[in-house]
């Protein structure tokens, strides 16, 4: 009887626990995924032990710890955010993680930081591809190399692992990326002194600064805590190569403020704004057309830049080096810091540009040359090609060109062949224009077309010629002894009959009567016609002879008889 009564009090007491426990079990109200409470156990050398008022303890790995101090300053009953990943494993096991719980939060408090632009604290720990690793509250996100300072900087070692401010400059949701920039900070605060800085400068102030960096395209200037530009084309008003070399970091100028932008809060400045620009009187100074001495100051391949006076400079372009080579390189007719007499061509006030010439103090030679037109001169040839020849007046010097056309009256394009390069030739100077030389070999012989004029022949004469030569279009007949004037008759052209415009019946050398239809000396051209004689031919018979004349069977003799009788019936 003891041993049931001691059972049934066993089994109400299992009840009750039972009870309780499950009681207890529903207030716990654990979800995963999620970020709950833990109290700390106990703490062993892998694993900190926790009470998540699950069913079992939990166990955190030690190294979730060791990123920060806080591993240190755990003790049995220190209260700890974790996040519920599984309520119970496949082993029966709650699995969580203080890791993931530290960078959820830091996630949440990044997105709220990235709405508000707020600045956090982060710790640089690492380099990577195109950056650097940063931790902001436990999560690492990344920092560009452009994001790091306002300057681009060699070296980062005094920003490691030590506390900087930083902004959330974007968040990837998807993927989990989060940037930061330590620069916008920067800027911030920077901008913020700067804008308090301009309130005491105003456009036109002349202030001191000190150079603290120089470049290509200009100078940087610190003035109290603003930095100033001075661009390379306001240091002088002449021409500045580099501005280093006229200044060098560290030293003080004088500058005046040109120009502030609010928006962008930069400052720019002038040391030439400081005098007066000598653009504004140097027509009062220098002429156009006269002549002066100036320095070569710079060489391009387009001219030679000279200096006229401190702050004014001028252009020799290329053209107005040589007399005799319009296209020749600067740099073998002058150098630099040579001193030379130049004429001003051009000045120009609104661009502030000086056009000058250096030939035009030498001697010229087209004034020599143009007595020459008209006059044998030699030339000796440079170049040949397809369409002329290109030499060079022996006693001169000067460039010409003789056409094709020109070599001889035949305007043959194969004469070109006779010629080679280095031959000397006897030409007339036919043409200057633009400093361009045309001359003509032709022109020394007596000109063919000439005869015309010689020998009073007109359109509609008719003129005794040679076969030259008998084509299937017609024949080539020389008009001149000589044989300098070759003209084409066509076979329409060569008989009334076409039966007798046969071209083979004609031979070379024998005489053939065509009648001038066309004459044009200007453009050389005539055009001969044996129809055309034969016709008029034919006209002054039938006007002479009558009708008769022209008759098949007809004799000279009887056509004379009938005209003889003719005259002595009317003598009777």
């Amino acid at each position: 009887m003891a041993i049931e009564q001691e059972l049934k009090n066993t089994s109400s007491l299992q009840k009750e626990f039972q009870t309780l426990l499950e009681k207890d079990f529903k207030d716990r109200k654990l979800k995963e995924n999620e970020i709950i409470k833990a109290t700390v156990t106990e703490i062993t050398k892998n694993f900190v032990v926790v009470d998540c008022k699950a069913k079992m303890e939990g166990m955190i790995p030690v190294e979730e710890f060791k990123n920060d101090q806080e591993f240190e300053k755990l003790k049995i009953g220190s209260q700890l955010d974790v996040y519920l990943e599984r309520i119970e494993s496949f082993k029966g096991e709650i699995i969580i993680s203080r890791d993931k719980a530290r960078k959820m939060k830091a996630w949440k408090k990044l997105e709220k930081i990235f709405e508000t632009g707020e600045e956090v604290t982060a710790y640089i720990t690492g380099k990577v591809k195109g950056g650097y690793i940063a931790v902001c509250e436990g999560l690492p996100t990344f920092m560009p190399s452009s994001q790091i300072d306002v300057r681009p900087l060699k070296k980062i070692d005094h920003l490691m692992n030590t506390p900087v401010k930083v902004i959330a400059t974007r968040i990837d949701k998807n993927r989990g990326n989060v940037c930061v920039s330590r620069r916008a900070v920067l800027e911030k605060s920077k901008n913020a002194e700067t804008a308090e800085m301009l309130k005491e400068i105003k456009v036109g102030d002349i202030v001191e600064a000190r150079v603290h960096a120089c470049v290509d395209w200009g100078i940087f200037l610190t003035y109290k805590s603003l930095t100033l530009l001075l661009h390379v084309s306001d240091l002088s008003h002449g021409r500045v190569k580099k501005p280093s070399d006229l200044v060098s970091i560290g030293d003080t100028i004088k500058v005046k403020i040109t120009k502030i932008d609010e928006k962008t809060n930069r400052v720019s400045a002038s040391v030439k704004a400081l005098t007066e620009d000598p653009y504004e009187s140097i027509d009062k100074k220098y002429k156009v057309g006269e002549i002066y001495e100036g320095t070569v100051t710079k060489i391009m391949d387009y001219g030679c830049f000279v200096k006229i006076e401190d702050g004014i400079e001028g252009l020799i372009h290329n053209s107005e080096l040589d007399w005799l080579n319009r296209n020749i390189k600067p740099s073998k007719v002058l150098s630099v810091s040579q001193k030379i007499k130049f004429k001003i061509v051009n000045i120009d006030k609104e661009t502030k540009r000086v056009s000058l010439s250096y030939k035009a103090t030498l001697e010229n030679p087209w004034e020599n040359v143009r007595d020459k037109i008209g006059k044998e001169i030699k030339i000796k040839i440079n170049n040949i090609t397809e369409k002329a020849i290109f030499g060079e007046l022996v006693e001169h010097g000067l460039n010409c060109m003789c056409h094709y056309k020109e070599l001889s009256w035949q305007e043959d394009v194969n004469e070109l062949k006779k010629y080679k390069k280095g031959e000397i030739l006897s030409v007339k100077i036919i043409e200057i224009k633009d400093e361009k030389i045309r001359v003509s070999k032709r022109a020394l012989d007596k000109d063919p077309w000439s005869w015309f004029d010689e020998n009073n022949k007109k359109v509609g004469n008719v003129i005794t010629t040679r076969i030259h030569e008998v084509l299937k279009s017609g024949v080539k007949v020389s008009i001149d002894r000589e044989k300098k004037l070759i003209v084409n008759i066509r076979k329409a052209d060569l008989a009334k009959d076409v039966v007798d415009a046969r071209p083979e019946v004609f031979s070379p050398g024998n005489a053939l009567d065509a009648k001038i239809t066309e004459l044009d000396l200007k453009t050389r051209r005539v055009k001969l016609s044996v129809k055309a004689a034969q016709i008029d031919e034919e006209k002054s018979l039938i006007a002479k002879f009558g009708e008769g004349a022209t008759k098949s069977g007809a004799t000279l003799k009887g056509i004379f008889e009938k005209a003889i009788g003719k005259k002595g019936k009317k003598n009777k």
